[in-house]
């Protein structure tokens, strides 16, 4: 993610995997809408086998639910309660990830991080909020990644994007680019309970 790194390549499942969380983020596709694979293949121009391995990919991420003989569709809203309870669930996985970054990041990293923030920014600029949504979850997946590689990410991951089903903390941009900024800041003070007080005002 930082400036010197090569883009990276995504192959063409990871792109209509990408299109399909921004489909479910924006609310194109809404939750319980059922999937249609013949549909699908048609709209991405291939086979069913690919988009069988892409619903299997966001089934994994809780975006999608699939069930026998019926086929995959959007999961559902969270009910009130299950969502608190992934808030907590999800806030102690990046506490966990952030005790565990003291005298971690490097320069490259705070570089990456800061680059997210611009993004981020220019996102809110835009007024595209799927990609402010897509860029805001890119810098906790970072720290999360820093902090425990794939398999951290595997365990926070499925929370962070069944919240985004039923997500409605609507923050301004200058607020929410402060909040990760105030992580950030913290993080490079070697601050952890400052970057944790930061965490938990930010995911809430």
């Amino acid at each position: 993610m930082s400036g010197s790194r090569a883009p990276k390549i995504l192959s063409v499942k990871d792109q209509i995997a990408e299109q399909m969380r921004s489909d479910i983020i924006s609310g194109d596709l809404a939750p319980n809408t059922k999937l249609n694979e013949k549909e699908l293949a048609e709209r991405f121009g291939l086979s069913r086998g690919p988009i069988r391995d892409v619903i299997l990919q966001l089934t994994k991420e809780g975006l999608l639910v699939s069930k026998n003989n019926v086929g995959a569709s959007v999961n559902s809203v969270l009910d009130p309660s299950l969502q608190k309870l992934m808030i907590s669930l999800r806030r102690n996985i990046e506490v966990f990830a952030i005790e565990q970054l003291k005298d971690k990041l490097t320069e490259k990293d705070f570089g990456a991080l800061e680059k997210i923030l611009f993004d981020l920014q220019s996102a809110f600029e835009r007024e595209d909020f799927t990609e402010v949504t897509k860029i805001d979850i890119s810098f906790h997946n970072y720290l999360v990644h820093k902090a425990g590689g794939d398999d951290l990410v595997n365990i926070w991951y499925p929370f962070v994007m069944r919240m985004r089903l039923n997500y409605k903390r609507i923050t301004s941009g200058v607020e929410c680019v402060n909040e990760h900024e105030a992580i950030l800041n913290a993080l490079r003070a070697g601050d952890t309970a400052k970057a944790v007080k930061g965490l938990k005002a930010n995911i809430r």
